[in-house]
């Protein structure tokens, strides 16, 4: 009998973990403002100098670093379960897949042959 009342307690309090949300405290928003002020400045001093192709390269991999920033802190992603990242992992694939088949179709057109 006493160990139905143990496993009832232990079941009840892994139900509470479960529910807990993780607090970020707000050094680590302060860091994040920080880090995306940076990006923006980063990206605002890119445009100025030309690469020649290589500036929407730069452009693109610093906006690609502030976002995954927002996902990861702001949308709390870091500390979600399991099945959080994945949904975001699923999503961020299907963009990729959707991307790859515009560019393979945009680069197999035969230009300026009609």
């Amino acid at each position: 009998m006493s160990e139905q009342i143990e496993l009832g307690e232990h079941q009840h309090h892994d139900e509470q973990d479960e529910d807990a949300h993780h607090i970020v405290g707000p050094g680590v928003y302060v860091i994040i403002l920080i880090a995306l002020l940076v990006g923006t400045a980063l990206t605002v001093w890119a445009s100025f100098i030309d690469l020649g192709p290589w500036n929407p390269v730069i452009a693109l991999a610093i906006a690609t670093t502030k976002a995954t920033l927002v996902v990861l802190f702001f949308m709390h992603v870091k500390y979600s379960t399991k099945l959080t990242k994945l949904t975001v992992g699923a999503g961020i694939f299907t963009f990729l897949t959707l991307v790859s088949l515009t560019l393979a179709d945009y680069i197999s057109r035969a230009w300026g042959s009609w």
